[in-house]
């Protein structure tokens, strides 16, 4: 069984932490490389049809996720897309990056909130906790994202990173 995430709340931020069973260098590169990600990344019953991984910064991380499970009803079929810059790259130390929901074309969705992530990669015994922390401009963005279930779904995407680290090593 992989450590549980746990998770925080304060104001306009969101706090998650983790400790995954592997080497910090091969926890960083499933953060960073579209070959990794597309084993990971999203919600269960999700995939990753697109993603277009410019890791460096100033560059542009552009990704679907669809739903490929029909046991999921109204979410079957559907797309979200989301755009990544990234600002600050430490590797294999920390990531910092805007993350936007956006269209097919790239183009950012004013409607919804963005957040400024930072990642942190830190070594533990048997393992690597990794920070992830969320800032929002404002309390009512972040209470909009987990509305509309965010929490849920991040916890079942860093439960696959954790499946798709243990099957790698």
């Amino acid at each position: 069984m992989t450590n549980p995430m746990t998770s925080k709340v304060e104001d306009k931020t969101l706090t998650l932490e983790r400790v995954f069973k592997a080497p910090r260098e091969l926890v960083f590169e499933a953060f960073t490389q579209a070959e990794h990600l597309k084993h990971w990344w999203g919600p269960r019953g999700w995939s990753i049809p697109v993603c277009n991984m410019d890791f460096r910064v100033g560059g542009v991380w552009h990704y679907c996720m669809k739903c490929e499970d029909k046991n999921q009803g109204d979410f079957y079929g559907m797309e979200s897309w989301g755009k990544a810059v990234y600002s600050e790259i430490q590797a294999p130390e920390k990531i910092v990056y805007t993350d936007y929901f956006s269209d097919a074309e790239g183009n950012i969705a004013e409607t919804m909130p963005a957040t400024v992530c930072t990642l942190t990669f830190i070594e533990v015994e048997g393992g690597t906790k990794v920070i992830s922390k969320g800032e929002y401009a404002t309390a009512e963005g972040l209470k909009q994202v987990l509305d509309m279930g965010m929490l849920q779904g991040i916890t079942e995407t860093w439960d696959r990173l954790g499946e798709h680290l243990e099957s790698i090593q």
